[in-house]
């Protein structure tokens, strides 16, 4: 019999990323995530219906979501459904984590941690042509290049 556990969520964090380690120092973070979907009800009402996920980071990408990520962070999570059950006073208890494989960061920070959405005026615009040639400018070349590692790189 063929099996498939593949999940695709994009939503916002509803906490701060929990980052700890194993006793061997490999990092886990937990990161609580709501997703949400609209619908028309069949009198025409608009609804919300609003999921509520626990997903968990290992490794160098538990490390990158605790330093880059916050509450209401938006991001894109692709992983596998994991089924956890314990006992707790005698009880029974059980849930459903999502395990992370891939977590990509859906907007970047400006001007310090703060995350915002990218602005869609700034996307819009074309660069202006000059008057009297009718030419694009060329773009201004940066100061100085950052000198950046690959470990310097969060994703």
């Amino acid at each position: 019999m063929a099996s498939l556990n593949k999940v695709l969520l994009i939503g916002n964090l509803t906490r701060d990323p929990e980052v700890r380690y194993t006793p061997k120092g490999t990092a886990v973070a937990d990161l609580g995530l709501a997703v949400s979907r609209s619908y028309k009800t069949d009198t025409g009402e608009v609804k919300e219906e609003v999921c509520f996920l626990t997903v968990v980071a290992w490794g160098r990408q538990a490390e990158t979501a605790g330093e880059y990520l916050k509450k209401g962070s938006p991001v894109f999570v692709e992983g596998r459904l994991q089924y956890d059950t314990w006992e707790k006073n005698g009880e029974k208890r059980s849930t459903i984590k999502v395990q992370a494989e891939r977590i990509q960061f859906l907007s970047r920070p400006q001007g310090g941690t703060e995350f915002r959405e990218p602005s869609a005026k700034a996307e819009r615009q074309a660069p202006a042509k000059s008057a009297a040639t009718g030419a694009v400018p060329a773009p201004e070349a940066p100061a100085s290049e950052p000198d950046l590692e690959e470990d310097d790189i969060p994703f």
